[in-house]
């Protein structure tokens, strides 16, 4: 995957036209990204070019472009790495998608751009007439979470899940796949308004943790029971506090740190409550164990196709605002998940398919 991005963040020098696209030309904040006119990625084997039409604005994009992320890749390069699209050219090799099939595929870098070229072990088919804003969230923000509910915790129906973040990308995912594994969803937010959104999501309760500590907001929801499985995409100060409300035999998922802040467990604490501390890395995931992965994706569009799933697209913004997109982000304002249209990137106006506040579906 690595030596994969390292080339993709390097073909900015093509045989192909020009295309609008979105360069961090040197490490830095959103604020520095540049859109520019770049060359087209070349096609390569067991590969497929994607006519790009959304690319998910995600925590870990704001992370490569700063140099923060686990993955580290040398400027210049095209961040975004979760996007849907139609495909336009395949490569040698690639035998089960053509030429005008939609997909959803995450490329890990190059997303940013009108043009992407995907590995087709990391690319699937949509379903004709599918909302591709929607759908190109399914392999990285919805693949974490079901990864990470499903064979990480091992999430059993009728358990207590708490989604720290709940109204972010990441966490209104958890909330809405736990509800669909048969959870009982306690949803933990910073803002009456981010409580409103979890809520309308489908969580069955929650509480707001800048005006309720979090202990005591869960031993009043789970009638001080405590939580079976905790989706932790957060980090930071309430890391500490969300594990002394486990219950025995519970599971504690570090996926990101979109505090900023990166927490220190005590030791002490597993043990007395008997709960285990389990890393969540769907990178290594779909590299190590690609099969079980591509089940979960294939599950996920059947529940996107069937009318269960929706994914938790809030905002759509021109590839010309996806800087700040990031900076809501990192400064923990945005709520739900913000897609960029590539179908207009220089425009300064959002997209009329935008949907209006209050209008997302129930999950």
């Amino acid at each position: 995957m690595i030596a994969y991005a390292r080339t993709v963040a390097n073909q900015h020098i093509g045989r192909y036209s020009q295309l609008k696209a979105l360069v961090c030309e040197a490490f830095g904040p959103p604020e520095s990204l540049v859109l520019k006119d770049v060359s087209a990625p070349v096609i390569q084997p067991n590969h497929v070019r994607v006519r790009t039409q959304y690319c998910s604005v995600n925590f870990p994009d704001a992370l490569m472009i700063q140099g923060l992320h686990q993955y580290r890749f040398e400027p210049p390069f095209i961040p975004g790495g979760e996007l849907s699209g139609v495909v336009s050219e395949t490569g040698p090799n690639v035998i089960n998608l053509a030429v005008g099939d939609q997909i959803t595929g995450l490329s890990f870098l190059g997303g940013f751009a009108e043009e992407a070229v995907v590995p087709i072990e990391r690319t699937h088919k949509l379903p004709a007439g599918i909302n591709l804003a929607q759908g190109c969230c399914l392999i990285g923000t919805y693949g974490t979470a079901l990864h990470a509910l499903a064979q990480r915790a091992e999430l059993r129906a009728g358990e207590t899940l708490l989604v720290l973040g709940a109204a972010g990308g990441s966490g209104a995912a958890a909330v809405q796949v736990g509800k669909l594994l048969g959870a009982h969803v306690i949803a933990a937010v910073g803002s009456e308004e981010k409580l409103a959104f979890a809520l309308e999501l489908g969580a069955d309760q929650g509480f707001n943790y800048t005006t309720t500590p979090i202990k005591e907001g869960v031993g009043a929801l789970s009638g001080k029971r405590g939580v079976d499985v905790i989706y932790d995409p957060v980090g930071g100060e309430y890391a500490d506090a969300a594990l002394r409300c486990m219950a025995w035999n519970g599971r504690y998922l570090v996926v990101g740190f979109a505090s900023g802040t990166i927490p220190q467990f005590k030791g002490n604490l597993p043990l007395l409550k008997g709960c285990s501390i389990i890393g969540v890395f769907t990178g290594e995931f779909l590299r190590r164990e690609p099969e079980a992965s591509r089940a979960n994706v294939a599950q996920l569009i059947d529940w996107f196709g069937n009318g269960r799933l929706h994914p938790a697209v809030s905002s759509i913004v021109p590839l010309a605002q996806v800087p700040g997109a990031l900076r809501r982000l990192l400064d923990r304002k945005a709520i739900g998940k913000i897609v960029a249209s590539l179908q207009d990137p220089a425009s300064s106006h959002p997209q009329p398919d935008t949907p209006p506040p209050g209008t997302l579906p129930h999950a």
